[in-house]
């Protein structure tokens, strides 16, 4: 059978779904393939969404029409605002989600979406084929010994002989390209438990010019509730309201559920450290490298060897079942030894485990194989995205799934590409550390990786993008209505703070000070007390925090000087005489759009680049010239 498509995505994980959802709205036939389509959007570790750096990013999604962050409004049962005691910039919005609900939230949210089709099918190879120089003749394509001078996706090929043929495809594989579960020294092929790995991708992938290397992450145990004493437990609840993720959305109308704190212990840790001649990171069964920020509690251990305990969150599943997730102790060992250590930790001596802990192996493709629009370097139309692209969680595979998704819908219309810079969005950060820095470990977005942090806060996220989004064409009609109604409303309220005075002061000015918060400037404002929340809270960091900004804005302005300096992308750096032969390795290996891109390459310097524009005036290529870059949004 042959079907065919504008846009193939394949894999239905999260950076699946936003791809294939992008593609879209953006009006492109999209068909989304999965191996199992009761698995769309399945949580396979812990069953939230958020955090900060990784809140940032849901509202980001959000501001441009994506799908997680009204899904996690729907199905969430616990919301928090982490960090409140730090300023604006650190604050992440984070929720508990009801792990089968949110997934069946998704699978209708695509089913239900124009232009996108859903179909069960287990994808066997990435099927390319050769281009050719413009300037070659139709003899010369036929000729098998011309040399290409790249590939071009046409399609996919799957299990059942199928043949999908698109112009565009994006890879969202996740952890599936050749899987490998650990459980102590019991190694078995998987994508995750209880799925079958992504056989034959990867061979087709090193065919077409894609390097491909090893990873590594894991997932703790899960355990029956009334199986443990939870009273020996601290309760952890929720905000009280809570907030929600999706800027679409006023409130929060469901009841939360709490979580508990627990601690390991000195029992604990020793039954660890008897069994690490079985535990697959010590043992060498795993040569891969995992993420340092989410260790296994056997690395803990390891690591922090002064430490006597280690925090453990215990985390419901969902409202309809007693399944907890045990958060902080992901690991590899044994089964027997999991046991153990669970019904060591005081209150769960009778705890139930109802999935063991694992590690899974899998492949990724090094990140600086890929152009700022997510499209392969070595392949035409294939776009790589979520930990397929060398990163770990929801919300980092979900913003790269968005843009690979938009920008094949966009390169299909012949209409510019989509790039965010490190200025704009948490988005343009985190694609932009991946194409130009690569990565040694699985990469998890942190507010410190963005040098613009109080520009980009994620109570501000929809003022960002979300005029960009509905340009696109990639955000309905409701959205912009309301965004727009938001931004009349912070107007309005700013020229009261402007007009109105108090004790001498505007209110303007009084706002600025740092005691003083919404509560009290409505008080002293009536009129105030009609403005939302949202809007109150804009207002006020921006007005606390505007010198701050206005310094932020100047270095993005001084920045802006090198982004504007291009860099033509096919040039082949050892062709530039005096070009240091790392800078030439670097270079040819990022192949920046600009100098501001390439001066964030480890390695590069000023002088190189001084180098690199000389070189290129001297070889009579296109030089270096003032322009905006064409694939910056």
């Amino acid at each position: 059978m042959r079907y065919e498509a504008d846009v193939l995505v394949v894999g239905a994980g999260h950076a699946g779904v936003e791809a294939a959802a992008a593609a879209a709205r953006m009006g492109a036939r999209t068909t989304l393939l999965t191996g199992n389509l009761d698995t769309i959007a399945r949580m396979s570790c812990n069953p939230a969404i958020g955090g900060v750096g990784k809140g940032h990013l849901v509202r980001e999604i959000d501001a441009l029409g994506g799908v997680m962050g009204r899904a996690i409004d729907a199905n969430g049962i616990q919301f928090r605002m982490l960090n409140r005691s730090k300023g604006p910039a650190m604050h992440g919005p984070r929720a508990q989600a009801d792990r089968r609900e949110y997934a069946i939230w998704v699978k209708n949210e695509c089913e239900c979406t124009p232009n996108l089709t859903l179909r069960e099918e287990q994808v066997i190879e990435v099927v390319v084929e050769p281009t050719f120089d413009s300037a070659a003749n139709v003899e010369d394509a036929a000729n098998t010994t011309a040399r290409p001078q790249r590939r071009r996706v046409v399609g996919v090929r799957t299990r059942s002989g199928s043949i999908y043929s698109a112009k565009k495809v994006v890879l969202c594989t996740g952890t599936f390209l050749h899987g490998v579960l650990h459980y102590g020294d019991v190694r078995m092929p998987g994508g995750r438990s209880g799925d079958e790995p992504a056989e034959g991708i990867s061979d087709s992938l090193r065919r077409a010019g894609i390097q491909l290397e090893r990873f590594k992450t894991g997932t703790p145990m899960r355990i029956n509730m009334r199986s443990v004493d939870l009273s020996r437990f601290e309760e952890h609840g929720g905000d009280n309201p809570p907030e929600p993720f999706s800027f679409l959305n006023d409130w929060i109308d469901s009841t939360q559920v709490p979580c508990w704190i627990a601690w390991t212990n000195e029992h604990v840790h020793q039954i660890i450290m008897d069994n690490l001649d079985r535990a697959p990171m010590y043992t060498g069964q795993i040569m891969s490298t995992g993420p340092r920020y989410c260790p296994s509690i056997e690395t803990k251990v390891v690591r922090f060897r002064e430490k006597t305990r280690h925090q453990v969150f215990l985390e419901p599943e969902g409202r309809r079942t007693q399944e907890l997730y045990v958060n902080g102790i992901s690991t590899s060992l044994p089964c027997d030894v999991q046991i153990a250590m669970i019904h060591a930790i005081p209150g769960m001596e009778k705890a139930e485990l109802l999935r063991f802990g694992y590690a899974i192996e899998y492949d990724y493709a090094p990140p600086q194989q890929l152009w700022a629009t997510l499209e392969t370097k070595a392949v035409q139309g294939l776009y790589l995205a979520g930990q397929l692209n060398g990163t770990t969680g929801y919300e980092e595979a979900g913003a790269l799934g968005l843009v690979a998704g938009l920008n094949a819908a966009l390169a299909l219309a012949g209409k510019s590409p989509l790039v965010f810079t490190r200025d704009q969005a948490y988005i343009g950060v985190m694609i932009d550390d991946l194409i130009t820095r690569g990565v040694d470990e699985p990469y998890r977005m942190f507010t410190s990786r963005a040098e613009h942090r109080l520009r980009l806060r994620q109570d501000n996220a929809d003022r960002r993008l979300t005029p960009l989004g509905y340009k696109l064409g990639v955000v309905e009609t409701s959205r912009w209505t309301k965004f727009q109604q938001k931004e009349a409303d912070i107007q309005c309220a700013k020229t009261l703070l402007q007009t109105q005075r108090h004790e001498g002061f505007s209110l303007e000015e009084i706002s600025r000070r740092p005691e003083v918060t919404a509560e009290k400037l409505m008080e002293i404002c009536p009129e105030l007390k009609t403005v939302t929340s949202r809007v109150m809270d804009s207002i006020l960091i921006d007005a606390k925090y505007a010198g701050y900004i206005d310094r932020e804005n100047r270095e993005v302005v001084a920045m802006e000087k090198h982004g504007k300096i291009l860099l033509p992308h096919e040039t082949d750096y050892r062709t530039i005489r005096h070009l240091r032969s790392e800078a030439c390795e670097k270079l040819n290996r990022v192949h920046p759009w600009n100098f501001a891109q390439a001066l964030r390459i480890p390695g590069i310097t000023p002088a190189d680049l001084m180098v690199v524009r000389i070189g290129l005036e001297h070889l009579q290529q296109e030089p270096p010239h003032e322009a905006h870059a064409p694939d910056e949004a």
